[in-house]
Protein backbone atom coordinates (compact mmCIF):
# COMPACT_ATOMS: atom_id res chain seq x y z
CA UNK A 1 0.00 0.00 0.00
CA UNK A 2 1.24 3.47 -0.92
CA UNK A 3 -0.71 5.90 1.28
CA UNK A 4 0.34 4.85 4.78
CA UNK A 5 2.23 8.05 5.54
CA UNK A 6 -0.64 10.21 4.27
CA UNK A 7 -3.05 8.35 6.54
CA UNK A 8 -0.72 8.75 9.50
CA UNK A 9 -0.38 12.48 8.90
CA UNK A 10 -4.15 12.92 8.64
CA UNK A 11 -4.71 10.97 11.85
CA UNK A 12 -2.12 13.02 13.72
CA UNK A 13 -3.74 16.23 12.52
CA UNK A 14 -6.92 15.03 14.24
CA UNK A 15 -5.14 14.23 17.51
CA UNK A 16 -6.89 16.91 19.56
CA UNK A 17 -10.25 16.30 17.85
CA UNK A 18 -10.08 12.60 18.70
CA UNK A 19 -9.14 13.28 22.33
CA UNK A 20 -12.00 15.76 22.71
CA UNK A 21 -14.42 13.22 21.27
CA UNK A 22 -13.23 10.68 23.82
CA UNK A 23 -13.66 13.23 26.60
CA UNK A 24 -17.26 13.82 25.49
CA UNK A 25 -17.94 10.09 25.42
CA UNK A 26 -16.57 9.60 28.95
CA UNK A 27 -18.90 12.30 30.29
CA UNK A 28 -21.92 10.10 29.44
CA UNK A 29 -21.81 6.99 31.67
CA UNK A 30 -22.85 3.68 30.12
CA UNK A 31 -22.98 0.54 32.24
CA UNK A 32 -24.06 -2.72 30.59
CA UNK A 33 -27.72 -2.63 29.49
CA UNK A 34 -27.84 1.12 30.21
CA UNK A 35 -25.97 2.36 27.13
CA UNK A 36 -28.75 4.27 25.35
CA UNK A 37 -27.49 7.81 26.02
CA UNK A 38 -23.95 6.99 24.97
CA UNK A 39 -25.14 5.15 21.86
CA UNK A 40 -27.16 8.21 20.84
CA UNK A 41 -24.14 10.47 21.40
CA UNK A 42 -21.97 8.21 19.23
CA UNK A 43 -24.66 8.03 16.56
CA UNK A 44 -24.59 11.82 16.29
CA UNK A 45 -20.79 11.83 16.14
CA UNK A 46 -20.73 9.32 13.27
CA UNK A 47 -23.38 11.22 11.36
CA UNK A 48 -21.50 14.49 11.81
CA UNK A 49 -18.27 12.82 10.62
CA UNK A 50 -20.03 11.90 7.36
CA UNK A 51 -20.33 8.13 7.55
CA UNK A 52 -22.26 6.59 4.65
CA UNK A 53 -24.72 4.71 6.86
CA UNK A 54 -25.47 4.85 10.58
CA UNK A 55 -28.04 2.58 12.23
CA UNK A 56 -28.94 0.84 15.48
CA UNK A 57 -29.78 -2.87 15.48
CA UNK A 58 -32.50 -4.63 17.44
CA UNK A 59 -30.28 -5.35 20.43
CA UNK A 60 -28.99 -1.79 20.64
CA UNK A 61 -25.58 -1.93 18.95
CA UNK A 62 -24.61 1.04 16.77
CA UNK A 63 -23.34 0.23 13.27
CA UNK A 64 -21.68 2.86 11.06
CA UNK A 65 -20.37 2.22 7.54
CA UNK A 66 -17.87 3.82 5.18
CA UNK A 67 -17.54 2.39 1.68
CA UNK A 68 -19.76 0.03 -0.26
CA UNK A 69 -17.53 -2.85 -1.29
CA UNK A 70 -18.80 -6.44 -1.37
CA UNK A 71 -16.65 -7.61 1.57
CA UNK A 72 -17.05 -6.62 5.23
CA UNK A 73 -14.19 -5.38 7.35
CA UNK A 74 -15.58 -4.84 10.85
CA UNK A 75 -13.85 -2.76 13.51
CA UNK A 76 -15.47 -3.14 16.94
CA UNK A 77 -15.44 -1.24 20.24
CA UNK A 78 -17.68 -2.12 23.15
CA UNK A 79 -18.92 1.13 24.64
CA UNK A 80 -20.25 -0.11 27.97
CA UNK A 81 -18.06 0.00 31.07
CA UNK A 82 -17.91 -1.47 34.52
CA UNK A 83 -18.79 0.71 37.51
CA UNK A 84 -16.32 2.91 39.35
CA UNK A 85 -15.90 0.83 42.51
CA UNK A 86 -14.71 2.77 45.55
CA UNK A 87 -15.04 6.47 44.64
CA UNK A 88 -12.47 7.44 47.28
CA UNK A 89 -9.75 5.69 45.26
CA UNK A 90 -10.24 8.05 42.32
CA UNK A 91 -8.15 11.23 42.22
CA UNK A 92 -10.52 12.77 39.64
CA UNK A 93 -14.20 12.49 38.83
CA UNK A 94 -14.40 9.14 36.96
CA UNK A 95 -16.62 10.79 34.34
CA UNK A 96 -14.72 14.06 33.99
CA UNK A 97 -13.00 13.16 30.71
CA UNK A 98 -10.22 15.57 31.68
CA UNK A 99 -7.39 15.96 29.16
CA UNK A 100 -4.08 16.78 30.86
CA UNK A 101 -0.43 16.26 29.99
CA UNK A 102 -1.18 14.01 27.02
CA UNK A 103 -3.63 11.80 28.92
CA UNK A 104 -7.41 11.42 28.89
CA UNK A 105 -8.82 10.52 32.30
CA UNK A 106 -11.94 8.59 33.23
CA UNK A 107 -13.76 5.29 33.41
CA UNK A 108 -13.59 3.56 30.04
CA UNK A 109 -10.72 5.54 28.52
CA UNK A 110 -8.69 2.35 28.00
CA UNK A 111 -11.47 -0.21 28.38
CA UNK A 112 -12.46 0.73 25.89
CA UNK A 113 -14.04 3.89 24.54
CA UNK A 114 -10.62 5.08 23.43
CA UNK A 115 -11.04 2.55 20.64
CA UNK A 116 -14.47 4.00 19.85
CA UNK A 117 -13.10 7.55 19.55
CA UNK A 118 -10.29 6.33 17.29
CA UNK A 119 -12.81 4.52 15.10
CA UNK A 120 -14.76 7.71 14.45
CA UNK A 121 -11.55 9.42 13.36
CA UNK A 122 -10.68 6.49 11.09
CA UNK A 123 -14.09 6.73 9.42
CA UNK A 124 -13.62 10.46 8.87
CA UNK A 125 -10.22 9.82 7.28
CA UNK A 126 -11.61 7.16 4.95
CA UNK A 127 -14.35 9.55 3.86
CA UNK A 128 -11.82 12.30 3.17
CA UNK A 129 -9.73 9.85 1.15
CA UNK A 130 -12.89 8.99 -0.81
CA UNK A 131 -12.40 5.31 -0.08
CA UNK A 132 -14.13 3.23 -2.79
CA UNK A 133 -12.35 -0.08 -2.42
CA UNK A 134 -13.31 -3.73 -2.07
CA UNK A 135 -14.58 -3.36 1.48
CA UNK A 136 -17.52 -1.97 3.29
CA UNK A 137 -15.77 -0.83 6.46
CA UNK A 138 -18.19 -1.21 9.36
CA UNK A 139 -17.47 0.45 12.68
CA UNK A 140 -19.53 -1.28 15.37
CA UNK A 141 -20.09 0.33 18.77
CA UNK A 142 -21.29 -2.68 20.72
CA UNK A 143 -23.05 -3.18 24.05
CA UNK A 144 -23.19 -5.55 27.04
CA UNK A 145 -19.58 -6.73 26.66
CA UNK A 146 -18.70 -6.15 30.29
CA UNK A 147 -21.61 -8.31 31.43
CA UNK A 148 -21.43 -10.96 28.71
CA UNK A 149 -18.54 -10.67 26.25
CA UNK A 150 -19.49 -11.61 22.73
CA UNK A 151 -23.27 -11.73 23.26
CA UNK A 152 -23.65 -8.66 21.06
CA UNK A 153 -21.79 -10.38 18.23
CA UNK A 154 -23.56 -13.69 18.70
CA UNK A 155 -26.75 -11.70 18.15
CA UNK A 156 -25.43 -9.83 15.10
CA UNK A 157 -24.10 -12.96 13.39
CA UNK A 158 -26.80 -15.47 14.30
CA UNK A 159 -29.92 -13.31 14.42
CA UNK A 160 -29.25 -10.40 12.04
CA UNK A 161 -26.99 -12.45 9.73
CA UNK A 162 -24.40 -9.67 9.82
CA UNK A 163 -21.25 -11.70 9.17
CA UNK A 164 -17.81 -10.06 8.89
CA UNK A 165 -15.15 -11.27 6.51
CA UNK A 166 -12.51 -9.84 8.85
CA UNK A 167 -12.85 -8.53 12.41
CA UNK A 168 -10.77 -6.14 14.51
CA UNK A 169 -11.25 -5.67 18.25
CA UNK A 170 -10.12 -2.27 19.49
CA UNK A 171 -9.72 -3.41 23.10
CA UNK A 172 -6.50 -2.03 24.62
CA UNK A 173 -3.29 -3.61 23.31
CA UNK A 174 -0.76 -0.78 23.95
CA UNK A 175 -0.71 -0.45 20.14
CA UNK A 176 0.48 -4.01 19.73
CA UNK A 177 -1.13 -6.45 17.30
CA UNK A 178 -2.93 -9.29 19.08
CA UNK A 179 -3.92 -12.61 17.52
CA UNK A 180 -5.76 -14.48 20.25
CA UNK A 181 -6.62 -14.97 23.88
CA UNK A 182 -7.87 -17.64 26.24
CA UNK A 183 -11.58 -18.33 26.47
CA UNK A 184 -13.55 -18.53 29.66
CA UNK A 185 -16.67 -19.93 31.24
CA UNK A 186 -18.54 -19.78 34.53
CA UNK A 187 -19.76 -22.78 36.50
CA UNK A 188 -21.90 -23.52 39.53
CA UNK A 189 -21.01 -26.54 41.65
CA UNK A 190 -23.91 -27.48 43.95
CA UNK A 191 -23.83 -29.88 46.88
CA UNK A 192 -26.47 -31.02 49.35
CA UNK A 193 -26.23 -32.00 52.99
CA UNK A 194 -28.70 -32.94 55.71
CA UNK A 195 -29.63 -30.24 58.20
CA UNK A 196 -29.98 -30.70 61.94
CA UNK A 197 -29.69 -28.59 65.07
CA UNK A 198 -26.27 -27.06 65.54
CA UNK A 199 -26.06 -28.40 69.08
CA UNK A 200 -25.75 -31.96 67.71
CA UNK A 201 -24.00 -31.72 64.33
CA UNK A 202 -23.36 -35.45 64.25
CA UNK A 203 -27.03 -35.94 63.37
CA UNK A 204 -26.61 -34.15 60.03
CA UNK A 205 -24.33 -33.91 57.03
CA UNK A 206 -22.76 -30.49 56.55
CA UNK A 207 -22.90 -29.04 53.03
CA UNK A 208 -20.32 -26.51 54.23
CA UNK A 209 -17.73 -29.20 54.82
CA UNK A 210 -18.49 -30.64 51.39
CA UNK A 211 -17.93 -27.19 49.93
CA UNK A 212 -14.60 -26.91 51.75
CA UNK A 213 -13.44 -30.23 50.31
CA UNK A 214 -14.65 -29.19 46.87
CA UNK A 215 -12.81 -25.84 47.04
CA UNK A 216 -9.54 -27.58 47.91
CA UNK A 217 -10.12 -30.00 45.03
CA UNK A 218 -10.53 -27.05 42.65
CA UNK A 219 -7.25 -25.60 43.92
CA UNK A 220 -5.49 -28.89 43.06
CA UNK A 221 -7.22 -29.04 39.67
CA UNK A 222 -5.95 -25.56 38.84
CA UNK A 223 -2.37 -26.60 39.58
CA UNK A 224 -2.74 -29.64 37.31
CA UNK A 225 -4.01 -27.80 34.21
CA UNK A 226 -1.63 -27.77 31.23
CA UNK A 227 -0.70 -25.05 28.68
CA UNK A 228 -1.56 -25.22 25.00
CA UNK A 229 0.81 -27.13 22.72
CA UNK A 230 2.68 -24.12 21.34
CA UNK A 231 2.70 -22.21 24.63
CA UNK A 232 1.24 -19.06 23.06
CA UNK A 233 -1.88 -18.76 25.21
CA UNK A 234 -0.47 -20.51 28.26
CA UNK A 235 -2.35 -22.73 30.71
CA UNK A 236 -5.99 -22.63 31.61
CA UNK A 237 -6.98 -21.72 35.15
CA UNK A 238 -9.89 -22.34 37.47
CA UNK A 239 -10.66 -20.41 40.64
CA UNK A 240 -13.43 -20.42 43.23
CA UNK A 241 -14.81 -16.89 43.05
CA UNK A 242 -17.76 -17.32 45.45
CA UNK A 243 -18.91 -19.78 48.12
CA UNK A 244 -22.54 -19.72 49.28
CA UNK A 245 -23.77 -21.92 52.13
CA UNK A 246 -27.37 -22.07 53.37
CA UNK A 247 -29.31 -23.87 56.06
CA UNK A 248 -32.51 -23.50 58.09
CA UNK A 249 -30.85 -21.06 60.52
CA UNK A 250 -27.53 -19.90 61.93
CA UNK A 251 -27.98 -22.54 64.60
CA UNK A 252 -28.21 -25.42 62.13
CA UNK A 253 -25.97 -27.62 60.04
CA UNK A 254 -26.29 -26.22 56.47
CA UNK A 255 -27.93 -28.42 53.88
CA UNK A 256 -27.03 -26.48 50.71
CA UNK A 257 -23.74 -25.20 49.28
CA UNK A 258 -22.63 -23.72 45.99
CA UNK A 259 -19.20 -22.88 44.60
CA UNK A 260 -19.04 -20.37 41.75
CA UNK A 261 -16.09 -20.98 39.43
CA UNK A 262 -14.26 -18.75 36.96
CA UNK A 263 -12.59 -21.04 34.41
CA UNK A 264 -10.12 -19.71 31.84
CA UNK A 265 -9.76 -21.99 28.85
CA UNK A 266 -6.63 -22.47 26.78
CA UNK A 267 -6.50 -23.85 23.25
CA UNK A 268 -8.19 -27.24 22.99
CA UNK A 269 -10.21 -26.91 26.21
CA UNK A 270 -13.99 -26.93 25.84
CA UNK A 271 -16.92 -26.35 28.16
CA UNK A 272 -17.74 -30.07 28.29
CA UNK A 273 -14.15 -30.95 29.16
CA UNK A 274 -13.97 -28.29 31.88
CA UNK A 275 -17.23 -29.37 33.52
CA UNK A 276 -16.14 -33.03 33.42
CA UNK A 277 -12.80 -32.14 35.05
CA UNK A 278 -14.54 -30.27 37.88
CA UNK A 279 -17.03 -33.02 38.60
CA UNK A 280 -14.34 -35.70 38.64
CA UNK A 281 -12.08 -33.62 40.91
CA UNK A 282 -14.85 -32.94 43.44
CA UNK A 283 -16.03 -36.55 43.49
CA UNK A 284 -12.45 -37.72 43.97
CA UNK A 285 -12.24 -35.48 47.04
CA UNK A 286 -14.95 -37.53 48.70
CA UNK A 287 -17.94 -35.31 47.93
CA UNK A 288 -21.08 -37.04 46.70
CA UNK A 289 -24.23 -35.70 45.02
CA UNK A 290 -22.42 -33.05 43.00
CA UNK A 291 -24.18 -31.06 40.31
CA UNK A 292 -22.04 -28.99 37.90
CA UNK A 293 -23.85 -26.56 35.63
CA UNK A 294 -23.26 -23.51 33.47
CA UNK A 295 -25.38 -20.41 34.20
CA UNK A 296 -27.18 -18.37 31.55
CA UNK A 297 -27.06 -14.62 30.93
CA UNK A 298 -30.65 -13.35 30.80
CA UNK A 299 -30.78 -9.57 31.27
CA UNK A 300 -32.61 -7.56 28.55
CA UNK A 301 -30.63 -4.95 26.60
CA UNK A 302 -31.36 -1.22 26.70
CA UNK A 303 -33.84 -1.66 23.84
CA UNK A 304 -35.78 -4.23 25.88
CA UNK A 305 -34.56 -7.11 23.72
CA UNK A 306 -34.40 -10.39 25.67
CA UNK A 307 -31.49 -12.29 24.12
CA UNK A 308 -29.79 -15.02 26.14
CA UNK A 309 -26.73 -17.22 26.09
CA UNK A 310 -24.86 -19.58 28.37
CA UNK A 311 -21.80 -18.14 30.10
CA UNK A 312 -19.31 -19.85 27.79
CA UNK A 313 -16.83 -17.83 25.75
CA UNK A 314 -14.64 -19.97 23.47
CA UNK A 315 -10.89 -19.68 23.10
CA UNK A 316 -9.45 -18.34 19.83
CA UNK A 317 -6.14 -17.73 18.15
CA UNK A 318 -4.74 -17.35 14.64
CA UNK A 319 -1.24 -18.21 13.53
CA UNK A 320 1.38 -15.49 13.21
CA UNK A 321 1.54 -16.22 9.48
CA UNK A 322 -2.24 -16.10 8.96
CA UNK A 323 -2.96 -13.78 5.99
CA UNK A 324 -5.05 -11.38 8.11
CA UNK A 325 -2.39 -11.14 10.81
CA UNK A 326 0.18 -10.44 8.09
CA UNK A 327 -2.09 -7.76 6.58
CA UNK A 328 -2.30 -6.13 10.02
CA UNK A 329 1.48 -6.15 10.27
CA UNK A 330 1.72 -4.62 6.79
CA UNK A 331 -0.76 -1.83 7.67
CA UNK A 332 1.26 -0.98 10.77
CA UNK A 333 4.52 -0.96 8.84
CA UNK A 334 3.06 1.24 6.10
CA UNK A 335 1.88 3.87 8.59
CA UNK A 336 4.61 3.78 11.24
CA UNK A 337 7.60 2.40 9.38
CA UNK A 338 8.10 -0.54 11.72
CA UNK A 339 6.73 -3.99 12.44
CA UNK A 340 4.45 -4.18 15.51
CA UNK A 341 4.88 -6.46 18.48
CA UNK A 342 2.52 -9.41 17.93
CA UNK A 343 1.08 -10.88 21.12
CA UNK A 344 -2.14 -11.82 22.95
CA UNK A 345 -4.56 -10.50 25.56
CA UNK A 346 -4.75 -11.82 29.10
CA UNK A 347 -8.43 -10.90 29.38
CA UNK A 348 -11.40 -11.71 27.13
CA UNK A 349 -12.99 -9.73 24.29
CA UNK A 350 -15.93 -9.82 21.87
CA UNK A 351 -13.78 -11.98 19.60
CA UNK A 352 -14.91 -14.99 21.66
CA UNK A 353 -18.07 -14.91 19.54
CA UNK A 354 -16.64 -13.79 16.20
CA UNK A 355 -13.51 -15.94 16.17
CA UNK A 356 -14.21 -18.41 18.99
CA UNK A 357 -17.73 -19.44 17.97
CA UNK A 358 -17.66 -18.69 14.25
CA UNK A 359 -14.01 -18.95 13.18
CA UNK A 360 -13.95 -15.54 11.48
CA UNK A 361 -10.38 -14.18 11.05
CA UNK A 362 -9.78 -11.68 13.84
CA UNK A 363 -7.04 -9.51 15.27
CA UNK A 364 -6.78 -6.90 18.00
CA UNK A 365 -5.23 -3.43 17.96
CA UNK A 366 -6.23 -0.74 20.39
CA UNK A 367 -5.17 2.35 22.31
CA UNK A 368 -4.50 2.15 26.03
CA UNK A 369 -3.24 -0.56 28.31
CA UNK A 370 -4.89 -3.78 29.45
CA UNK A 371 -3.79 -3.16 33.05
CA UNK A 372 -5.94 0.00 33.14
CA UNK A 373 -9.11 -2.05 32.72
CA UNK A 374 -11.48 -1.90 35.71
CA UNK A 375 -8.89 0.04 37.75
CA UNK A 376 -9.35 3.37 39.54
CA UNK A 377 -7.76 6.43 37.90
CA UNK A 378 -8.09 4.87 34.45
CA UNK A 379 -6.33 6.77 31.67
CA UNK A 380 -5.28 6.47 28.05
CA UNK A 381 -2.66 8.34 26.05
CA UNK A 382 -3.73 10.95 23.50
CA UNK A 383 -1.01 9.75 21.13
CA UNK A 384 -2.39 6.22 21.25
CA UNK A 385 -5.72 7.48 19.96
CA UNK A 386 -4.53 9.01 16.68
CA UNK A 387 -2.13 6.12 16.06
CA UNK A 388 -4.94 3.60 16.47
CA UNK A 389 -7.13 5.66 14.12
CA UNK A 390 -4.37 5.62 11.50
CA UNK A 391 -4.07 1.83 11.74
CA UNK A 392 -7.82 1.31 11.30
CA UNK A 393 -7.95 3.62 8.28
CA UNK A 394 -4.95 1.89 6.69
CA UNK A 395 -6.22 -1.66 7.17
CA UNK A 396 -8.65 -1.90 4.22
CA UNK A 397 -5.87 -0.72 1.89
CA UNK A 398 -3.52 -3.34 3.34
CA UNK A 399 -6.13 -6.05 2.83
CA UNK A 400 -6.52 -5.05 -0.81
CA UNK A 401 -2.75 -4.93 -1.31
CA UNK A 402 -2.61 -8.51 0.02
CA UNK A 403 -5.46 -9.44 -2.35
CA UNK A 404 -7.65 -10.57 0.53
Amino acid sequence: MQNGKEIGAKAESYKDWTAKNLSSIIKVPAMSNKEKDRIMLLKGMCEKAGFDEVRIDGLGNLLARVGSGPKKLVIDAHIDTVGIGDRSQWKKDPFSGDIENGLVHGRGTSDQTGGAAAMITAGRILKELNYKGDYSVWFVFSIIEEDCDGLCWKYLIEEEKFVPDFFVSTEPTTLRLYRGHRGRMEMEVRMKGVSCHGSAPERGVSAAYKAAKAALAIEKLNAALKPDDDGFLGKGTVVVSQINVHGPSQCAVPDQAMLYLDRRLTWGETADLAMKQVKEAVLAAGVDEVEVSMPEYAIPSWTGKDYRQELYFPTWKFAADHPFVKAGVAAHEAVFGKVPVVDKWTFSTNAVAVAGRHGIPSIGFGPGDENQAHAPNEITRVDDLWKAAAFYAALPYALEAAKL
